[in-house]
């Protein structure tokens, strides 16, 4: 297991107890936050990792970072399952592009073993972890035993408190605003924050941002192809290999 919200998040600690009916649980996880730092690799610093307890590990570095060091340095080879979460606040389409906790599973499903991205809905008071983690145990149980494609993973979105059931899902879009408030330090220098960005979805009966809003566990399958197939046509249209080329 890993996550984005660090190694002292409960919401990791919370899906671990609930995954251990399924066998041996491992938390390999950040030492700090590393939210919105998607698929990053360090490779310009060493890493470092300490045991704090039995079975729970911490890296000074991303989720992709600590599935690596966990399946070389920890497991000697691949685990069964990879879950990377559960993630304080929802990935739901398109921010899956930015997400640590999606980009952990996603690391499980390149080097080639089941992996799951389990998000919570947010919430102004303390989070209840026990729904959902209770619902991704459930998944993890069945695709264990019935193994998706290859270089597939879930990603899974849930409401707070007790779902409605589960739903099968495709990624919601939304409209992207860039939003980047400056400010002024006491010398007068600007400096600037990245805000969030516009929450305007476009209805999908599908999407997984639906299914979360109508009270359901979202399970959206994922896997790491960006190509466009639906665009091949259109690009060898562009007769570009008849060009001429600009020195």
């Amino acid at each position: 297991m890993t996550n984005d919200d660090g190694v002292h998040s409960d919401g990791i600690h919370a899906l671990a107890a609930a995954l251990r009916p399924l066998g041996e649980v491992i938390v390999v996880a950040p030492h700090i936050e590393a939210s919105a730092i998607g698929h990053a690799l360090t490779l310009r610093r060493p890493l470092r990792m300490e045991q704090l307890r039995e079975g729970v590990y911490e890296v000074d570095g991303t989720p992709t970072d600590c599935v690596n060091i966990a399946v070389t340095q920890v497991f000697k080879g691949l685990p069964d399952l990879v879950v990377s979460g559960i993630n304080k606040g929802w990935n739901l389409g398109d921010d899956v592009t930015y997400s640590g906790t999606v980009a952990g599973a996603l690391e499980g499903a390149l080097l080639g073993t089941a992996a799951l991205a389990v998000s919570l809905e947010p919430t102004r008071g303390d989070y209840d972890f026990g729904p959902s983690a209770h619902s991704t145990a459930r998944i993890a149980e069945s695709i264990l035993r019935r193994p998706l494609p290859a270089r597939t993973f879930l990603n899974i979105n849930a409401p707070k408190g007790q779902p409605k059931g589960y739903r099968v899902t495709v990624q919601a879009k939304r409209n992207h605003l860039t939003s980047v408030a400056e400010r002024h330090d006491p010398k007068g220098r600007p400096y600037y924050w990245i805000e969030e960005g516009q929450n305007e979805w476009e209805p999908h009966d599908r999407s997984d941002y639906q299914a979360v809003r109508d009270g359901y566990v979202s399970v959206t399958p994922l896997h790491p192809d960006l190509t466009a197939h639906h665009a091949l046509a259109a690009v060898e249209a562009l007769e570009f290999e008849k060009a001429t080329l600009v020195k």
